[in-house]
């Protein structure tokens, strides 16, 4: 089981323990103001384009880190989000033809976007990738990635499950062509030492991807485990294993209240948490410091937020903090 405790976080609540960055061709603006904004008073505006999808409650809480950001550094943030990767890149050029002081992408589907931040570099914005796309994030020209290494975290996943006795599980993809939640698939079957197969679902359509989970596993009894790549698909796979009166074991990545309620119950085995709301949050953090002082938190390297497993021994705890909308 693997547990991570980010020792950077308290470097980026503490500005003065931020290690200074060597200057490049993205200008630092102006300098702090206290009198305006929120309590931080930077006044910056910073752009937040991602692809998640409506409704989605793990980008729900992504937007809400980036929001609180955005009041405790007096910014002013906006953010915008479609699952469509040209939409998505159409949105951010929208983003950088208002030019905004920093931008912040998330980027499943890595090559389509390709071209929109290159534009968005060139054009003097910084810029920093959350959530999907760490593997291209330098190579595009972004200051760092901030999110999970969806490799680690699949294998942490495919360990603990093969720990459990589980043999034949299927990897349910709610997203065509989201080159992180194939990594995550790839990491279980790496462990597991079975058999892994992906079923692919519509994450717009949960009441289909519960009918072809149910479908799945009537079809084939031997499957005795399903690990889903989302929360809000997580607990329609719950319905699906009890509507087949299977006996299979449910893991999954990300969290929301009815997933660390059905841990808690013993429904699900634990599920693969990657802090979204520090995902946004400190993305929106490190642009400001970065035009405030030239801060690079890592060095350029990626700040992982997870994976950290949530499991009956802690899920009640973080059950309490989901109200809030931060977990």
């Amino acid at each position: 089981m693997i547990r991570r405790t980010p020792r950077w976080l308290a470097a980026v609540l503490v500005p003065l323990l931020l290690v200074t960055a060597c200057s490049s061709a993205n200008s630092v603006n102006r300098p702090h103001n206290k009198a305006g904004g929120g309590s931080g008073g930077y006044k910056y505006k910073i752009a937040v384009v991602t692809h998640g999808g409506t409704g989605d409650s793990f980008w729900s809480i992504v937007k809400a880190g980036t929001q609180q950001a955005g009041k405790d550094m007096g910014d002013s943030v906006t953010y915008q989000s479609d699952g469509d990767p040209t939409k998505q890149s159409g949105l951010i050029d929208a983003a950088v033809n208002q030019k905004p002081d920093g931008l912040v992408v998330s980027m499943a589907n890595p090559e389509a976007l390709k071209a929109a931040v290159k534009r968005a570099v060139d054009a003097g914005i910084p810029v920093i990738t959350i959530n999907a796309g760490e593997a291209q994030s330098k190579s595009y020209g972004a200051l760092t990635h901030i999110g999970s290494d969806e490799t680690v975290a699949g294998q942490a996943v495919g360990t603990e499950l093969k720990n459990q006795g589980v043999k034949n599980v299927i990897c349910v993809v709610q997203e065509a062509g989201n080159v992180s939640l194939e990594q995550r698939c790839a990491g279980v079957k790496d462990k597991l030492g079975g058999t892994v197969t992906n079923l692919q679902v519509d994450n717009n359509n949960l009441p289909a991807a519960q009918s072809l989970i149910l479908a799945k596993l009537q079809q084939d009894k031997s499957i005795d485990g399903v690990v889903t790549l989302g929360a809000q698909v997580a607990t329609k796979a719950e319905a699906a294993i009890a509507g087949a009166g299977s006996s299979a074991k449910l893991a999954t990545f990300d969290l929301n209240a009815d997933v660390a309620k059905a841990v808690v119950d013993g429904k699900m085995l634990f599920a693969v948490d990657q802090q979204p709301f520090l995902q946004g949050y400190l993305a929106v953090v490190m642009l400001t410091q970065y035009k405030a002082n030239l801060n690079v938190l890592g060095g350029g390297q990626p700040v992982l937020t997870g994976p950290t497993l949530i499991t009956k021994d802690n899920a009640a705890a973080v059950l309490k903090l989901s109200a809030g909308g931060t977990r």
